[in-house]
C-alpha cells in the first residue's frame, strides 16, 4: 500500500463512526473496550469554508440520518460503489455502508438532498434500496470515568463495582484498582453522572468525575481577578449566550471555570475573549494549571503519603529507640527504667506519649477506612490494620496504666508495634503509588507527542495572511489555520491548504518512510513535519484527534479485567474474615496451651507472660496479610502490557484480549491485505491481435474506471503510465454494465468492449481458445490473477495482475511455527492463487473460494476441536470470523468494520506485529502468574510463620512490625514486577525488520 493511502486510511479508522452508544447502527459491537469512533468529515477546504459561513450566517439547519435496506451487494466493493455514489450527492456529510447487514447509513441536510434522491443514487447504481429508519434518536448510553479516592485492596474495588451496578440505568461498570479509576456505561435518560458520583461517595470513598463521556468538549480555565457576585453573573450570562456553550459552571474559591461546549459552534479562544471582556479588563484568564485531574490526584496522593510517612517517622524512632536500643545501654537504660507512678516507668510513658498521634492522628485514615468497609460489610485491609494496631496500642495502655496502679506489676508494652506497623504500611503505601505511576507512562508518552505551542495565522477579509500568533495548542479552534515549520510538530488533525512536504507519521501509524503532503493531504496531530512548510486547518481538535482516540483505547483497555483476575476477586471476598478468624484462632490456641499446659520457661521472655506472647502471634498473623497484593497482581501487568504494546503500534483491548492471545495455537489469516500488500499492481499483458498497447489500455481503462474493483483500479492506474498528463481523460463508456465477481461491459467508441473473468466470457458466448486457457492457467501457477480482455466478441488479450507479498511473511509464518503456533490460509480467491500464496509464504492448510460466513465457521470447527483460534483479516468480509474467533487481529489499515470486531489491532499494518501481540501476551500472562506466587506466597509461607510454627523448635518468633514491614513488601513487590514489562523487547524477527 503506498504510504500517502495508508496513513490516510489509518486515519479513516478514528474517524469511522461515534463511540459506542453513539448510534452508529453499522459498526459491529465488539466484545472487548471498542476502539474509539467518531463521524467522518467528508468535507473538502471549499466545503469547510462554505460550512463555517453558513454558522457565521447562522443558516446551518441540523444534520438528520437515516438508514436504507439495501440489496444485491455480494462484496466490499459492491459497498464502496453504494458509499461513493451517495457521497457525491449535494449537502451529503457521511455515508457507512455495511455490505453483511445488507444497510446503508446516511447523515445528511435535508435542505439540499432528500431520502428519496438518496434512495433513487442507490437504485442507479444497480442496488435495491428501501428506507428503514428516517432519524437518528438522540444518543442516550454514555460511557463516563470516575476517579475513586480510598481503595486500597480488591474487596474495596468490589463494593464500588457492586454500588454501581445497583445503581438503575448502570448497565456496566467496572473498577481498576490499580489506577483507581470506575469507567460506567449508563443511560443518561435514567441516571446523571452526578448521582454516579453520589452513590462512590455514599459507599465510603471519595469519587471525583473525569469525564461524563457526553458528545462534548469541555475546558477548565483559570481566572486571575476578582470574581465577587455581580462579576460571576455577568460572566456567566456572556458565555452562555456563545453558540455552542452547553453548561457553565463557576468555582469562586478556587478561580475556577469549567465550560462544556460543542466545538464546532466555539472554542476556547473564543471562551477566554468573552470571560475577559464581561470582567472588564480586570481579570486575566488561562488554561487551568490543574486540566490533568487524574496526574494531579496522583501527585496529591503521593505528597500525602510521603507527609504521612515522615511524621511518623519523627515519632515512631524516638519510640523503636526507646524500645529496643537504649534499654540495651547501661546509662540510658536506668534513666528509663526509673519509675513515676508505682511501676509505671519513664521509657513506658514516652513511648505512649510519643505512639498516640501515630496512632490516632497519623493512622486515622485507617480507622475513616475500616469504618466505611465495615458499614457496607465489606471489611477491607484498613480493618486489619486498624485491628491490629489498636490491639497492640490498648493492651500496651492497659498494662501501663495497670502498672501505675500497682507496686508489684511487671508491664510489657508493645507501643512500637503500633507506631511501627504504621509506619511501614505508611512506606509501603507510598512506594507502592509511586511504582503504580509509572504502569501509565505509556499514556504519558503518547499525549507528549502533541506539541506545546502551535503557530496560528491570522487572516484578512481577502484571503491573505496578515501575521501569525503562537498560542498554546489547547486553544487550537475548528477551521484554525496552523504553520507547521520544518522540524515541527503538526498541532492539529487537519488538512494542507498550502505547501508542500514529507512528514513522517511513524509514531502513529508504523509507516516507516516520510509521507508526501500537499494540498488537500490530510495530516495527524503529534506527527513531525520534515522539510517544507505546511499550512493546515484544524478539523479535528482536543478530544477529537486521533491521537485523543487512540490514548482513550489504551485506557479503556486497562480498565478491562482479564478473566484470571476473577481468582483474586473471589479470594478478596473471604480473604479478611479468614485472617481475623486466623487471628483469634492463633492467640487462643497459644494463650490456651499457655494456661492449661504451661510453656517450658526457656520459651517466654523472662519479662512476657503466655497472654502477651499469644497477642503477639496475634496480631502478627492479622498483619502479615495483604489482600492488596493479590489485588494488584493481574490490573497492574495489564496495564502495563497494554501500554507497552501501544507504544510498539499494537493496540490491545483489554486484558480478556491479553489473557486470550497468550493462549493461541492456531492463526487463521486472510490472504488479500494480510499476507499481501492488499494493493493490486498489473505484472503482464499478452496480445493476441496487432495493436499498439497504449491504444489497448484506453479501451480497457475506459471501460474499468467506472468500477470500483481493486483489479479494475489497479489496471487503470497502469493505463495511465502510457500518458504523460496527470489527469487524462479517458474515451467515455455507453452502455455500461457492472457484473459483481465477474467484469464490466460497455460501449466504447465503435467497440464493443468487455473485461473479465473466464466464466464471464462463456457466459456471454465468447469463445476462449487453448492459448487464453493455457496462459490462464500459468499465471494462477503464479499466484497472478488473469483478466481476459475481448472487443466485439473476439479475446484480444490477457491481463495479468498480482497483489505483491508481504516481506517477511514467509519468516512471520516459520517464526510463528517455531511458538508451535498452526498456521491456515482462508481466502475468498481461487485455489490456483491460493495455493501459490501459500506455498511462497509456507503455509500448508489452506482453504480457497471461501464466503465470509465459510471464515466464521472455520473458526468455530477449529475452536470445537479445543484450539484456541486467532483471525488476522482486514476487509469487511473478515468481520464474522474475527468476532467468533477467540482473538481477531485487525491489520490497521483495513477497513473501519474490521478494526471494531477485532480485538486486537495492528496499527502499522506489519504482519510481524501479530508474532510481537502473541508474545507480548505471554511475557504478560507470565508476570501475571508470578504476581500471585509473590502475593499468595506471603501469605501462605508468612502466615504460618506470624503464627508461631517455627517457635517451639527455633525459637524464632515474627515480631508485628516486621510482619508490617513485610506486609508492605508485598504489594511494593508485585507492582515492580509488573513494571519490567515496561523493558519489554520484540522477538528478533521484528527486531531486524524494524531495522
Amino acid at each position: 500500500m503506498a504510504a500517502g493511502t495508508r496513513g490516510a486510511v489509518f486515519l479513516a479508522c478514528f474517524r469511522g463512526g461515534g463511540a459506542e452508544g453513539s448510534g452508529h447502527r453499522l459498526a459491529l459491537r465488539p466484545r472487548y473496550p471498542p476502539m474509539p469512533r467518531r463521524t467522518k468529515a467528508a468535507a473538502v477546504a471549499g466545503d469547510l469554508e462554505a460550512a463555517a459561513g453558513a454558522d457565521e450566517e447562522g443558516e446551518e439547519e441540523e444534520e438528520k440520518v437515516a438508514v436504507f435496506a439495501v440489496t444485491g451487494m455480494t462484496c466490499a466493493a459492491c459497498a464502496g460503489s453504494v458509499e461513493k455514489a451517495v457521497k457525491r450527492l449535494p449537502g451529503i456529510h457521511d455515508a457507512a455502508v455495511d455490505v453483511l447487514g445488507c444497510r446503508a447509513q446516511v447523515a445528511f441536510y435535508p435542505a439540499f438532498v432528500s431520502e428519496e434522491k438518496i434512495r433513487e443514487t442507490i437504485e442507479d447504481v444497480g442496488f435495491g434500496a428501501k428506507l428503514i429508519d428516517e432519524e437518528l434518536r438522540e444518543k442516550s448510553i454514555l460511557v463516563c470515568r470516575l476517579h475513586i479516592k480510598g481503595m486500597t485492596c480488591t474487596s474495596c474495588a468490589n463494593t464500588v463495582e457492586s454500588t454501581l451496578q445497583a445503581v438503575p440505568g448502570v448497565q456496566r461498570a467496572s473498577v481498576a484498582l490499580a489506577i483507581e479509576e470506575a469507567e460506567i456505561r449508563y443511560d443518561r435518560r435514567v441516571v446523571a453522572a452526578t448521582q454516579l458520583v453520589n452513590a462512590v461517595e455514599e459507599s465510603g470513598f471519595e469519587a471525583i468525575l473525569v469525564t461524563a463521556g457526553e458528545d462534548r468538549s469541555r475546558i477548565d480555565l483559570k481566572v486571575d481577578g476578582i470574581l465577587d457576585e455581580t462579576s460571576v453573573m455577568i460572566v456567566k450570562s456572556s458565555v452562555q449566550a456563545l453558540p455552542g456553550v452547553e453548561d457553565i459552571k463557576i468555582d469562586t474559591e478556587l478561580q475556577k471555570i469549567t465550560i462544556s461546549y460543542k466545538p464546532d459552534k466555539t472554542g476556547p479562544r473564543d471562551l477566554i475573549e468573552v470571560i475577559e471582556s464581561a470582567g472588564s479588563g480586570l481579570v486575566a484568564v488561562s488554561i487551568y494549571p490543574e486540566a490533568d485531574g487524574r496526574e494531579q490526584h496522583r501527585n496529591g496522593e503521593i505528597r500525602r503519603y510521603r507527609q504521612s510517612f515522615l511524621w511518623s517517622l519523627l515519632f515512631t524512632i524516638p519510640v523503636f529507640l526507646t524500645s529496643m536500643v537504649f534499654m540495651y545501654i547501661p546509662g540510658l537504660k536506668d534513666g528509663l527504667d526509673k519509675k513515676v507512678v508505682n511501676m509505671m516507668s519513664i521509657g513506658e510513658l514516652l513511648r505512649w506519649i510519643l505512639s498516640t498521634p501515630v496512632q490516632f492522628i497519623i493512622g486515622r485514615k485507617f480507622y475513616t477506612g475500616a469504618y466505611k468497609a465495615m458499614c457496607h460489610g465489606s471489611p477491607n485491609m484498613d480493618v486489619l490494620i486498624a485491628l491490629g494496631t489498636n490491639t497492640a496500642y490498648f493492651y500496651s495502655v492497659y498494662s501501663v496504666l495497670r502498672a501505675a496502679t500497682s507496686e508489684n506489676y511487671m508491664s510489657i508494652d508493645f507501643f512500637e508495634t503500633s507506631s511501627m506497623l504504621i509506619s511501614f504500611i505508611l512506606l509501603g503505601k507510598y512506594l507502592e503509588i509511586l511504582a503504580k505511576g509509572k504502569t501509565s507512562e505509556a499514556i504519558a508518552k503518547l499525549m507528549d507527542l502533541a506539541p506545546e505551542t502551535a503557530t496560528v495565522l491570522i487572516y484578512d477579509k481577502e484571503g491573505n495572511v496578515v501575521s501569525e500568533k503562537e498560542i498554546d495548542s489547547r486553544l487550537i479552534q475548528k477551521n484554525d489555520v496552523i504553520k507547521v515549520i520544518p522540524g515541527g510538530k503538526v498541532a492539529s488533525d487537519g488538512f494542507v491548504i498550502w505547501g508542500r512536504s514529507h512528514v513522517n507519521e511513524s509514531m502513529i501509524t508504523g509507516e516507516s518512510r516520510p509521507v508526501a503532503k500537499r494540498k488537500g493531504d490530510t495530516v495527524i496531530g503529534g506527527t513531525v513535519n520534515e522539510n517544507g512548510v505546511l499550512h493546515v486547518r484544524a478539523t479535528f481538535v482536543g478530544s477529537e484527534s486521533a491521537l485523543a482516540q487512540i490514548v482513550r483505547l489504551v485506557e479503556s483497555a486497562q480498565m478491562a479485567k482479564a478473566p484470571v483476575q476473577k481468582f483474586a476477586d473471589q479470594i478478596s471476598k473471604v480473604f479478611v474474615p479468614l485472617v481475623i478468624f486466623l487471628s483469634l484462632l492463633t492467640w487462643l490456641t497459644w494463650f490456651l496451651a499457655g494456661r492449661f499446659h504451661g510453656y517450658p520457661s526457656s520459651w517466654i521472655p523472662s519479662s512476657m507472660d503466655s497472654f502477651q506472647l499469644a497477642l503477639q502471634f496475634g496480631i502478627s498473623v492479622m498483619v502479615i496479610a495483604c489482600p492488596c497484593a493479590l489485588g494488584l497482581a493481574t490490573p497492574t501487568a495489564v496495564m502495563v502490557a497494554t501500554g507497552v504494546g501501544a507504544s510498539q503500534g499494537i493496540l490491545i483491548k483489554g486484558g480478556q484480549a491479553l489473557e486470550s492471545a497468550q493462549k493461541v495455537d492456531c492463526i487463521i489469516f486472510d490472504k488479500t491485505g494480510t499476507l499481501t500488500i492488499g494493493k493490486p499492481i498489473v505484472v503482464n499483458t499478452r496480445l493476441f491481435e496487432n495493436m499498439v498497447l497504449r491504444e489497448f489500455y484506453d479501451y480497457v481503462a475506459a471501460a474499468e474506471v467506472n468500477s470500483e474493483h481493486p483489479l479494475a483500479k489497479a489496471i487503470v492506474e497502469h493505463a495511465k503510465k502510457f500518458h504523460s498528463e496527470e489527469t487524462h481523460i479517458w474515451p467515455e463508456a455507453r452502455d455500461f454494465i457492472s457484473v459483481t465477481g465477474h467484469g464490466v461491459k460497455a460501449k466504447i467508441g465503435d467497440k464493443s468492449v468487455i473485461v473479465g473473468n473466464k466464466s464471464f466470457m462463456l457466459s456471454l458466448d465468447i469463445d476462449v481458445p487453448v492459448e487464453a486457457s493455457e496462459i490462464l492457467m500459468e499465471e494462477e501457477e503464479k499466484a497472478h490473477t488473469g483478466i481476459i480482455v475481448a472487443m466485439d466478441q473476439e479475446i484480444v488479450g490477457i491481463i495479468s495482475v498480482s497483489d505483491p507479498i508481504k516481506p517477511n511473511a514467509h519468516e512471520v509464518i516459520s517464526y510463528l511455527e517455531s511458538m508451535k503456533v498452526e498456521c491456515i490460509m482462508v481466502t475468498g480467491d481461487n485455489w490456483g492463487t491460493a495455493n501459490a500464496i501459500g506455498k511462497e509464504v509456507g503455509i500448508q492448510n489452506i482453504i480457497a473460494e471461501a464466503k465470509p460466513e465459510q471464515k466464521a465457521e472455520k473458526v468455530k470447527e477449529l475452536q470445537l476441536l479445543g484450539r484456541t483460534v486467532a483471525m488476522v483479516g482486514d476487509g469487511i468480509n473478515d468481520s464474522p470470523a474475527l468476532v467468533a474467533a477467540n482473538v481477531g487481529m485487525a491489520i490497521g489499515a483495513g477497513t473501519d468494520v474490521a478494526i471494531e470486531a477485532a480485538d486486537i489491532v495492528l496499527m502499522k499494518s506489519n504482519l510481524e506485529d501479530v508474532i510481537t501481540a502473541i508474545d507480548l501476551s505471554r511475557k504478560a500472562f507470565f508476570r501475571i502468574r508470578m504476581n500471585y506466587v509473590w502475593a499468595l506466597g506471603y501469605n501462605i509461607i508468612g502466615i504460618p510463620i506470624a503464627a508461631g510454627v517455627l517457635f517451639p523448635s527455633t525459637r524464632f518468633r515474627l515480631p508485628p512490625w516486621v510482619a508490617g514491614a513485610a506486609m508492605a513488601a508485598s504489594s511494593v513487590s508485585v507492582v515492580c514486577w509488573s513494571l519490567l514489562l515496561r523493558y519489554y523487547k520484540r522477538p528478533l524477527i521484528t527486531q531486524e525488520r524494524q531495522k
